[in-house]
């Protein structure tokens, strides 16, 4: 007696893959995943080392032309009082008008316009500033200059920890 079937293949082979075969194409397949997902750590270790080395360059270099222009627009320079004082405060008289430079307790360099009680953050969201110090040089007369430092520190986190890159400078009246 014939079996008959409605599934009947006169031509039948057989198809699909051996259990062999699925395990190379999986190793193959882990393979690439894990070779592509280090290409990809490498690619955002980089991009992360490179906007947190750019914002500490930048916002160091801009802090630094800010206070060099205030400074040398300056007609007086209020604090630190006396030569040789050291304080974490500058203020200046720029057209009639006292600044006061100092840092907030988020760690960020500002501007306070002290007649209308303005304040501007100069430095970046990406950074922060510590280690703020102004020193007065001279005999305390006009013309007289300003050792000022201070340090840059970014706030993106990178594999090896934070990038931080210090700034001093010495500032003159005109």
């Amino acid at each position: 007696m014939k079996k008959f079937s409605i599934f009947y293949f006169p031509f039948s082979s057989q198809k699909g893959f051996t259990l062999i075969e699925l395990i190379l194409y999986m190793g193959i397949l882990v393979l690439l995943i894990t070779v592509l997902s280090s290409i990809l750590s490498a690619i955002v270790d980089v991009q992360l080392n490179s906007n947190s080395t750019s914002s500490v360059d930048q916002d160091g270099n801009y802090l630094l032309a800010k206070l060099t222009h205030d400074v040398a627009s300056s007609s007086a320079i209020l604090i630190p009082a006396n030569p040789g004082n050291q304080t974490s405060t500058l203020q200046l008289t720029i057209n009639s008008i006292n600044y006061t430079y100092s840092l907030n307790s988020s760690n960020n360099l500002q501007v306070v316009n002290n007649s209308t009680n303005e304040t501007d953050v100069l430095n970046s969201y990406n950074t922060s500033v510590s280690g703020l110090t102004f020193t007065r040089i001279g005999s305390g007369g006009s013309g007289d200059t300003v050792q000022v430092t201070y340090t840059v520190t970014s706030r993106i986190k990178e594999r090896a920890g934070y990038e931080s890159k210090g700034f001093t400078t010495t500032l003159g009246e005109d």
